[in-house]
């Protein structure tokens, strides 16, 4: 009885070290295509965005993480990531930001992004006077409303408001901010601060050019938004269309300031109720009865 030839097996590639070989090249090659593809991702449809200030407070908090999307109001050079193009005036399937749009705002002269709301459109009529927008000759509508408690943590220190500093009976320490609502023409709803009196309280009226917005923060108290000028660390006037990146859609999740290297201040350092707050402003009706001055 015959038998079967023995199949012989060729032991795989090895090293001087006795270990399999990689092939680098294919290795790079993978890492290059997966960047490529995340890299696109943050340019054409989403990406992540950390709230660093106070300019947006009460509605954002330094340590909110976002999704900005990077379509809405189509593409242009600055929805590209890390700025890596030239700025230029073209835009691809480009539209207008509506009253109450949380944007992100290119400065002018830096590659820095900022993060502020549309007050105003092409073609409005536009004036702050002793804090209260005009739109179009009528006065945007601003109602008071109860203080909003705000807890105190490293990334929310209240420093700059010390006399709004309180302790609730609960023993917690929190930042007790008094509260004004605003509601743009469309209905766009939002509250904002705006307690101090100061030089930005008042702009002289303009009218807004064809392609731009003018863009403010929530807190008009703390914010170099389209009030200031470059020198001032400001946006300088009317925002240009082809310099705004995206639109802020909802915010992912929020940190307190105590995240560390321990794996555990990971969770402990997420504050609650924030996650998956949308930021895009509810909608309600406006009487034109309801356009008077603020007292």
């Amino acid at each position: 009885m015959s038998s079967s030839p023995a199949v012989t097996k060729r032991a795989p590639k090895t090293s001087e070290a006795g270990k399999d070989d990689v092939n680098w090249l294919a290795e790079l090659r993978g890492l290059f295509f997966m960047l490529l593809a995340v890299f696109t991702f943050h340019s054409l449809v989403a990406k992540p965005f950390y709230i660093p200030s106070e300019s947006m407070m009460p509605n954002l908090l330094v340590g909110d993480r976002l999704i900005v999307s990077k379509y809405p109001y189509g593409w242009n050079w600055s929805s590209i990531s890390f700025h890596l193009a030239p700025r230029g005036h073209w835009r691809i399937f480009g539209s207008t930001p509506d009253y109450g749009d949380i944007v992100i705002p290119v400065h002018p002269q830096r590659d820095e992004d900022y993060i502020k709301r549309v007050v105003a459109r092409p073609g409005d009529r536009f004036e702050v006077r002793n804090g209260q927008i005009i739109l179009n000759g009528k006065p945007v509508p601003q109602v008071v409303e109860p203080p909003v408690d705000i807890p105190i943590d490293l990334n929310s220190t209240c420093n700059d408001y010390p006399e709004m500093k309180t302790t609730l009976p609960s023993g917690e320490r929190v930042c007790e901010m008094p509260i004004l609502r605003e509601t743009l023409p469309n209905g766009a709803t939002y509250r904002i601060i705006d307690h101090l009196d100061q030089e930005l309280d008042n702009y002289p009226e303009i009218t807004i050019p064809e392609g731009h917005v003018f863009v403010m923060g929530d807190n008009r108290d703390h914010s170099a938004d389209s009030r200031a000028s470059v020198d001032a660390l400001g946006l300088g006037g009317p925002i240009p269309l082809e310099n705004i990146g995206g639109r802020a859609e909802f915010i992912t999740f929020s940190l307190d300031g105590t995240t560390n290297w321990n794996p555990i201040s990971w969770f402990t350092s997420l504050r609650d109720g924030r996650a998956f707050t949308t930021l895009r402003p509810p909608l309600v009706d406006t009487p034109a009865g309801q356009n008077a001055p603020r007292d």
